[in-house]
């Protein structure tokens, strides 16, 4: 993690752990959380090491886990309030914001870096971003690779209008991508991992290239206008997991292929170009999450403009 980050993680957990020693009283812990995440990164590792799970068990709190495919039906549950927390990449809450879903910024996470990419077969004619032009691209509409591949197309010198973009969940696409029904796969970690322990693809950009952007902790609404200490527990829990998991990377693997089922070959890959953190929503974090937020409304891929602070939780006052 760069030393940017650190400073900044450290400043959050230093705020956490002075708003976990306020009195209980002040808030009703609810007697649940539950937790969306996916079959990658820090809640997978917090989970494992059942680090969030020892913080709540204080207030009498349990813990359930809800696994979902992509960012955009995890958000879509938090929005309906079948999940109080979870984890996305950066373009799943502009679009959930856009459609007036009822959710928050909670916290930043380090972005999907080198663990994100757009991919194509050893033996494809594409050479070039610039080769994607009328070219059948495989993501997952309102998913991080959608804003890598709308970011990819700009750095190849191609619009969104130049492509066939095929809106498909990862494993769709992965089942596309190896039947050749698709010519260029944009996809996160673990399934990058898989498909270059299986087809062993050429990257054409990776996120870590080609955008500045987060991927992030967030709430629903409600959720966390009422319960911001439980919040402040969660997060205090996924720092702890963070640090050892920074410090654990074969320990990671293994752990994570234990929780995902995600053969271990493909976990190591990704747990080793995986950055580990938890930061508190800056400024600048917020102007890059604005940034594209712009990008999607002026190539009408949202219905409407957006600000992103609006959306960014505020914690209450005990």
């Amino acid at each position: 993690m760069a030393a940017m980050n650190r400073r900044a993680a450290l400043a959050l957990g230093l705020a956490l752990a002075g708003l976990a020693a306020q009195p209980l009283a002040a808030q009703e812990a609810p007697k649940e959380l539950r937790i969306g995440y996916q079959k990658a990164g820090l809640p997978v590792i917090a989970r494992q090491q059942k680090a969030i799970e020892k913080r709540l068990a204080a207030q009498g709190t349990n813990v359930r886990w809800v696994e979902f495919t992509a960012g955009p039906p995890l958000l879509e549950a938090m929005n309906v309030g079948s999940v109080d927390v979870g984890w996305t990449g950066d373009a799943p809450p502009i679009f959930a914001q856009a459609a007036r879903a009822a959710i928050v910024y909670v916290a930043a996470l380090p972005s999907n870096g080198a663990g994100e990419a757009v991919i194509v077969k050893q033996d494809s004619p594409i050479r070039t971003l610039a080769d994607l032009k009328g070219r059948k691209v495989g993501f997952t509409k309102g998913s991080s690779s959608h804003n890598l591949t709308v970011a990819a197309l700009e750095r190849g010198g191609l619009s969104y209008s130049d492509i066939t973009p095929v809106y498909l969940s990862p494993a769709d696409a992965a089942a596309a991508f190896a039947r050749d029904a698709i010519d260029a796969w944009t996809i996160w970690d673990p399934f990058l991992a898989i498909a270059q322990t299986r087809h062993e693809p050429r990257l054409l950009v990776t996120s870590k290239e080609a955008l500045k952007v987060n991927t992030f902790f967030l709430a629903n609404k409600a959720f966390a206008a009422k319960n911001g200490r439980t919040i402040d527990l969660t997060l205090a829990g996924l720092d702890e997991a963070a640090k050892w998991a920074d410090a654990n990377r074969p320990a990671v693997a293994k752990a994570l292929h234990e929780v995902t089922g995600v053969e271990l070959a493909a976990q190591t890959l990704a747990a080793d170009r995986t950055d580990f953190g938890i930061l508190p929503i800056t400024d600048e974090i917020i102007a890059n999450q604005q940034k594209t937020a712009d990008r999607f409304h002026k190539l009408g891929l949202i219905p409407r403009a957006i600000t992103v602070r609006d959306a960014v939780w505020v914690r209450p006052q005990s």
